[in-house]
């Protein structure tokens, strides 16, 4: 009997297609990257289509929007803009401390 058994779990995959694959993994469609900061903080990369608004208070909220859902409750310290050769806005540095 458990030679059967044994059987049936080795030689059933071989013949029977179960479908069983794992999940695919969709990436985050904000495309942040985190890099630690050394002291006791994180630089966060976030891509500037993620963000709206021009104003200071408007990026601010946007950013923090972003971050918040993979750092939780932290604190933007400042951040930059990184421009591209035309100047326009491709991306923000965020200083981020718990």
């Amino acid at each position: 009997m458990v030679t059967l058994i044994l059987l049936f779990i080795f030689v059933t995959p071989l013949y029977v297609n179960f479908k069983d694959k794992p999940a695919e993994r969709k990436p985050h469609p904000t495309g942040v990257v985190v890099i630690p900061d050394g002291s006791n903080g994180f630089i966060y990369r976030v891509d500037a289509s993620a963000v709206q608004g021009s104003s200071d208070l408007d990026v601010k909220t946007g950013l923090m929007r972003v971050v918040e859902p993979i750092a939780g409750e932290a604190k933007i310290t400042r951040y930059e803009s990184i421009q591209d050769l035309s100047g326009r806005t491709v991306a923000y540095k965020v200083w981020v401390h718990r």
